[in-house]
């Protein structure tokens, strides 16, 4: 059965699968970063886990893996191949690309940074499924975004397209690693709204999931807290959407897990802003932790030039006509970690 490697690389852990090229996903597989181990022992446990796979693949389907697709965090040069720099990984210039195809046997990889290949999968056939136009924001450690137009993840004239995260909303604001002051992602990611409601709780180790359940309870102080990073959040998206003009605004990251806590004050909060503007539908991200391995898949898949059913967005197999195949995504500036 023919087949593509599907691999998504994380500061502590490796989500992967065999996705046969109809879209369905014939094994699924984890394994540990290790990245204590140092960034070569990184790359190693990569290469041995893709020859694992590999090895699964011929063994229980007659025949190697055709492509394949890795998804990592960091600043990724996709058009050659390369893992520029990840901080939780320690590692910088890594050639993965050519690694992994060196390991593999020669076939095929695409490579692509793990937000905006998250993003690939959750327009393609998550919550943006049959959407000609959306915007994917990830709130998690910080704020990434990805544009897609029809089924592809735009790049931009320099591959940095969709950092949304770094949107001024703020002026003269918190410091952000990028530069600036008063960036998005220091206001409205998962870590910043964990970091406020720590101070404003006396414990230093609440974190945002802690501030949605005191906000479920009527504190108001975690409303305060809660609502101050909502506004924040609906400041930066109408921006986006007065630039870009998205029919699906597509939310994911650990901040979009507090479901209606969060997406009933934001969808009111864009709303409230809008005046000329085309209100999008906002929607939870679909795919959950399985996006970007899925997106891994589609990057792996497009290098075939496949253009059968889509690969299966749950358990069950729900397969549907793919999008023409695209190149893989583009580079990103900055790391996030959703």
């Amino acid at each position: 059965m023919r087949h593509v490697i599907a691999l998504d690389v994380g500061g502590t852990g490796m989500k992967a699968a065999l996705i046969g090229v109809d879209g369905a996903v014939l094994h699924r597989a984890r394994r540990a970063t290790g990245r204590e181990r140092g960034a070569d022992a990184v790359v190693e446990t990569i290469l041995g886990f893709a020859a694992e796979l590999s090895a699964h693949g011929e063994e229980h389907f007659g025949e190697p893996a055709a492509a394949a697709g890795v998804a990592v965090p960091g600043i990724v040069d996709a058009q050659r191949g390369v893992a520029a720099y990840a901080a939780n990984l320690g590692w910088r210039d890594v050639p993965l690309r050519d690694l992994l195809s060196s390991r593999l046997g020669g076939v095929p990889v695409a490579l692509g940074h793990d937000v905006r290949t998250g993003g690939l999968a959750e327009g393609r056939i998550g919550a943006g499924r049959g959407t000609d136009r959306f915007l994917f924001v990830a709130l998690g450690t910080g704020i990434a975004g990805a544009i897609g137009i029809d089924g592809v993840v735009e790049a931009g004239a320099h591959g940095f397209a969709g950092e949304i995260g770094h949107i001024v909303v703020r002026p003269g604001g918190m410091p952000c690693p990028c530069g600036q002051h008063g960036c998005l992602e220091r206001l409205a990611s998962a870590s910043a709204v964990g970091e406020a409601w720590a101070g404003a709780c006396g414990d230093p180790d609440a974190d945002a999931a802690d501030c949605a359940k005191a906000v479920e309870s009527g504190d108001p102080r975690a409303a305060a807290v809660w609502q101050g990073a909502v506004d924040a959040l609906a400041d930066g998206l109408v921006t986006a959407l007065t630039l870009l003009d998205p029919r699906t605004l597509i939310i994911g990251g650990g901040l979009a897990g507090a479901g209606e806590t969060l997406f009933t004050p934001l969808r009111a909060a864009v709303e409230q802003r809008v005046t000329f503007q085309k209100l999008p539908s906002i929607v939870p991200a679909a795919l959950g932790d399985s996006a970007g391995c899925l997106g891994a898949g589609l990057l792996a898949r497009d290098l075939l030039g496949t253009t059968e059913t889509d690969p299966e967005t749950d358990p069950e197999n729900d397969p549907s006509p793919t999008p023409t195949p695209q190149s893989p995504i583009p580079t990103p500036p900055s790391e996030v970690t959703t």
